[in-house]
């Protein structure tokens, strides 16, 4: 498809947004009408189709949901392969501190903050800026790895996955939410869009 019927700026980021959370939800819905591993299945075709729109819409492939998305067709695959639904419960801790360990690894070994290359388009932030937003993200991946690791070994494979709806998802928005001063101090130029 040519890009003069790419959605304009604002659409692209509602269907961006629609593309990284639809599979989460079509998960939910197939886990609660056939069980997790249908939900599983459901979730690798949702992921392998999300993506390339992803990319077509863009024009770039996005870092993160393609980092979750290999780990959703792997420990996905080995879930409905082993017909082990360990799998699959396991992979937001993975993915979780591999971004708190690639994140702060940058910091501590690069001397760079990692969300600035990934991010740089859409935030104009000081360097101190970049360096505080890096370290509050990659702690906060590390609580979700920790929230994750609570919910599935603690509770049922249900409980599990509500947490991730009513839990995880939250807590995300609302760590992102309390941001906002962040970016608000650190902004550079006058199109500051939290001012």
């Amino acid at each position: 498809m040519s890009d003069d019927i790419k959605p304009e700026k604002g659409m692209r980021k509602l269907w961006a947004t629609a593309l990284e959370l639809g599979p989460l939800v079509l998960f939910f819905a197939a886990n609660s009408k056939w069980g997790i591993f249908y939900g599983t299945a459901v979730f690798i075709v949702a992921t392998t189709i999300a993506l390339p729109c992803y990319r077509w819409m863009e024009g770039r492939w996005p870092i993160m949901p393609m980092v979750g998305g290999f780990f959703v067709l792997v420990f996905g695959g080995l879930t409905i392969w082993l017909q082990d639904e360990t799998f699959i419960k396991l992979k937001p801790t993975i993915v979780n501190c591999l971004f708190g360990v690639i994140l702060g690894g940058g910091l501590l070994l690069m001397k760079r903050p990692l969300l600035k290359p990934i991010f740089g388009a859409a935030f104009q932030l000081t360097d101190e800026g970049w360096w505080k937003l890096t370290v509050r993200w990659a702690l906060f991946f590390f609580v979700l790895a920790a929230i994750n690791e609570f919910f599935w070994r603690s509770f049922s494979t249900e409980t599990w996955i509500a947490s991730k709806m009513f839990v995880s998802f939250p807590a995300t928005m609302v760590f992102a939410f309390f941001q906002i001063p962040l970016l608000k101090r650190h902004w550079q130029g006058d199109d500051n869009p939290f001012a």
